[in-house]
């Protein structure tokens, strides 16, 4: 299934910069986490009027991303009832996606499955929700990905092995990733780095002695697994 993240000026921001940052870093297909934000893509930059007040817009939206019972839809909500993301929720929750709302303020009634609610307490200036209130929905933002990420193998130990080495910072450090991991000279790491353009794939070919077509396979038949390839079940 997808996760959609789903919110309106400040905590859109959030839901599409969280999505965003998941296929470098983790080499997720741009599908699989998707950030909408009401009155997107003009709202990035500048206030969209009455975008966050169009309930029946979030629907929409809900529907032409053709949601099923295989997603599952955060939404964000900073005073727990901004009405586009409720309606994005209300389509959720019909069709049988899993959902769970991300608020600094509980809405009176129960829209979704779960409530996220970080009690951050009145903001120093008040009603300016993109201080304590978004800092901590950013925060919660980066344990469910993260979490998600881990429990999927795109993170093995404490390194991110998924990392798409697409500049000479992440070649970088996606080549300091393969040689910590497998013990290799950091120029033979490189190398395997920049034949494979995935440091999985490097760590098995290194640490097995095979070739990239047989790291490949491996790596599939374990689901992408390294621990589950290399780790003896207890």
């Amino acid at each position: 299934g997808r996760l959609f993240l789903c919110g309106a000026g400040t905590s859109g921001r959030l839901a599409v910069m969280e999505a965003s940052e998941c296929p470098p870093t983790f080499s997720t297909p741009p599908q699989m986490i998707q950030g909408i934000m009401a009155g997107a893509p003009q709202a990035s930059w500048e206030a969209v009027e009455g975008a966050e007040d169009n309930q029946a817009a979030g629907i929409e939206a809900a529907q032409a991303r053709q949601l099923n019972s295989n997603d599952f839809v955060i939404g964000i909500s900073a005073s727990g009832r901004t009405p586009y993301v409720l309606g994005f929720l209300s389509y959720a929750r019909q069709v049988g996606a899993g959902t769970a709302f991300l608020v600094a303020s509980p809405p009176k009634e129960k829209v979704s499955d779960f409530l996220i609610f970080p009690k951050t307490g009145p903001e120093v200036v008040t009603g300016s929700t993109r201080l304590k209130a978004g800092t901590a929905a950013k925060m919660v933002l980066n344990m469910i990905t993260t979490t998600a990420m881990v429990q999927i193998g795109k993170v093995y130990g404490n390194w991110m092995v998924d990392v798409h080495p697409t500049n000479e910072k992440l070649v970088a450090r996606a080549a300091r990733i393969v040689s910590e991991i497998t013990g290799c000279p950091i120029d033979q790491a490189t190398s395997l780095v920049l034949q494979t353009k995935n440091p999985k794939v490097a760590i098995v070919m290194y640490l097995k002695q095979v070739s990239q077509e047989t790291a490949l396979r491996l790596l599939d038949q374990h689901h992408g697994q390294l621990r589950a390839l290399f780790e003896k079940p207890a």
